[in-house]
């Protein structure tokens, strides 16, 4: 069984009312437990239509000691009963990436190859959305179902957001193998503005800014700019 992973832009065959004001620094709305966040995301949940947010993802790899980092925007939005998620990688512009997922399938396109990489994930549709919407719209009591979770206390990021901070094991054998646990910070939208992912001695971590909940995403998110000599790779 294969599970993809979108995360750094790469596809991984082993197996992240509008409400776009400013977050406070001094009045998060949880009690300190991790019920009261949970219940939080529930209702974050609830109201989810979309999402749009810039990022920075880093990728350390001990066996190297280097970190590859890359930036872009990413969208999510309902549609009907699925969930779809676009990401544009821009920076850096030599390495440029598209990422849809959509339909029960992947798709990676690279202007730079002009090649478009498909990946089948409808056979596990289900456990794939529950890793992408992670603290992004997912429910917070539903994590429970494929997690062990504790809450760890608050801390404050850069910037001053007040964050609750939640460690996550997964229950599955198979996807303990590939990532270790998970970490995610949740402020007070119910929102993950910041993830982290162990594999082994390896780190994935995911930062998010500018986030803006159930606005008008742009007509051509979900588009991915291929042409009539894209190559297409069917996985």
């Amino acid at each position: 069984m294969v599970v993809a992973f979108v995360f750094t832009g790469v596809i991984q065959p082993e197996l992240k009312a509008a409400q776009s004001s400013p977050v406070s620094a001094t009045a998060p709305s949880w009690n300190s437990s991790l019920e009261s966040v949970l219940n939080l995301m529930d209702r974050t949940e609830k109201e989810f239509r979309g999402a749009e947010a810039s990022f920075v993802w880093d990728q350390y790899q001990k066996v190297v000691d280097e970190t590859d980092t890359q930036k872009g925007k990413i969208y999510f939005r309902r549609a009907g009963k699925e969930v779809q998620m676009a990401a544009n990688i821009t920076d850096p512009a030599n390495d440029a990436k598209d990422v849809l997922f959509s339909g029960g399938k992947i798709q990676l396109y690279q202007p730079r190859s002009n090649q478009l990489d498909v990946y089948s994930t409808e056979k596990n549709q289900e456990e794939f959305e529950s890793f992408l919407l992670l603290g992004f719209g997912g429910g917070g009591h539903e994590m429970l179902k494929s997690f062990d979770i504790k809450y760890l206390g608050q801390e404050k990021l850069p910037g001053g957001t007040i964050t609750a901070k939640l460690a996550l094991v997964p229950k599955s054998d198979r996807i303990r193998n590939n990532f270790d646990h998970f970490v995610l910070w949740i402020d007070a939208r119910g929102i993950s503005v910041q993830q982290q992912i162990f594999s082994a001695s390896d780190y994935k971590l995911a930062r998010y800014s500018n986030i803006k909940l159930n606005e008008k995403l742009p007509n051509n998110a979900f588009t991915l700019k291929t042409n009539s000599s894209t190559t297409t790779v069917k996985h």
